[in-house]
């Protein structure tokens, strides 16, 4: 069965996830399969626009398919981890940039690499059941394939909530996030799809759109913003807002305190850095060049492996961080996890290693 399924339906180029049992996770080759068709479809004038969609009913795509990635890294090989990371995040950029327009239809569980999939794109389209987080703290990794820019932009300090937190959101949060921008009732959407293969009329998404459901956090912009407005960097940062949780009324509060207390504390002290530091007029290729920085050396020297064994493979939910408190980390290993990788640094031009 094919991974995903390519193909061109009227003047639509489509793109199905199409591995429902996994949650319709990311592999490399996926990745390397939507490059190439993007690349192909760019200079195909009878392609208008592209569709991209997930097959079976829970999930658009629930991450990156990591058990291969853990694998290899326990017995040394960090290759093969670091390239599906290049290849993927070469993948983000191409699909934030790509010249036509692109819609996204995101059903169910919308997680780590799929936001990368999919909320990058021009029109991003979420429904009744779409469930989006960025969890990767608790796997010792980092918010990335450019989820740390759509974290920056979110409204006040919601991106820093989410990405320290991994909580999720559902249709009516992730538009007022940033992360999505019509909803649509998921009924509709076979329709909507035929009318996109019919017609290549990328406004059809917009003019199909219907008011959002509730958004329980932007209700709580307010207390997010003061509770998140905290002293600090790094660790120090993380910590206040810890504090400050610990003395909150409001009943999201407890759930996001007790995420900082399990999540690694190093990814979230990154997290932190890396959300605050991107500016207004950084982009997606700047997001992702640092975020690569960190997970080139997340399995070597983060907490990535221990997460993903605690998590994914033992399922104990007991990860031996190591660092033991929120307070450990320091700027200087924030700073090195960080730091240029020279000629292993991320290249998005043509002719790239």
């Amino acid at each position: 069965m094919d991974e995903a399924l390519i193909r061109i339906e009227g003047t639509a180029g489509r793109i199905t996830l199409n591995r429902p049992k996994a949650l319709n996770a990311l592999t490399h080759g996926i990745c390397l399969a939507t490059e190439a068709a993007l690349k192909l479809w760019a200079d195909d004038p009878a392609v208008k626009l592209v569709i991209l969609d997930g097959a079976g009913e829970r999930a658009f795509c629930a991450g990156g398919d990591i058990a291969q990635v853990y694998h290899a890294g326990r017995a040394g090989d960090y290759a093969l981890g670091r390239d599906f990371w290049r290849d993927e995040y070469r993948m983000n950029a191409m699909l934030a940039a790509y010249p036509k327009p692109i819609v996204s239809l995101m059903h169910g569980f919308v997680m780590g690499g799929g936001v990368g999939y999919g909320c990058h794109v021009r029109h991003r389209v979420v429904g009744e059941s779409t469930q989006m987080a960025m969890p990767e703290c608790g796997i010792g990794l980092i918010p990335d394939v450019g989820g740390t820019l759509l974290l920056a932009r979110a409204p006040g300090r919601l991106g820093l909530h989410l990405g320290l937190t991994g909580a999720r959101f559902g249709a009516g949060d992730a538009i007022q996030a940033g992360f999505a921008d019509h909803f649509i009732p998921e009924a509709d959407w076979p329709a909507l799809i035929a009318e996109l293969n019919e017609t290549g009329d990328a406004a059809l998404v917009a003019a199909r759109a219907q008011p959002a459901p509730a958004a329980p956090l932007a209700a709580a912009q307010g207390e997010i913003d003061a509770l998140y407005d905290a002293p600090g960097r790094g660790a120090a940062y993380v910590n206040a807002v810890f504090e400050r949780l610990a003395q909150a009324q409001a009943d999201w509060a407890e759930p996001a305190r007790k995420a900082i207390a399990r999540n690694s504390p190093l990814s979230m002290a990154s997290t932190a850095e890396l959300i605050r530091a991107l500016g207004p007029d950084d982009g997606i290729e700047a997001a992702l060049a640092q975020e690569f920085r960190w997970t080139w050396r997340s399995m070597d020297r983060g907490d990535f492996l221990e997460g993903v064994r605690a998590q994914i493979i033992d399922k104990d939910r007991n990860p031996r961080w190591q660092h033991a408190g929120i307070t450990e980390p320091t700027m200087e290993e924030v700073a090195a996890m960080l730091a240029p990788l020279g000629a292993d640094e991320l290249t998005f031009q043509e002719g790239r290693q």
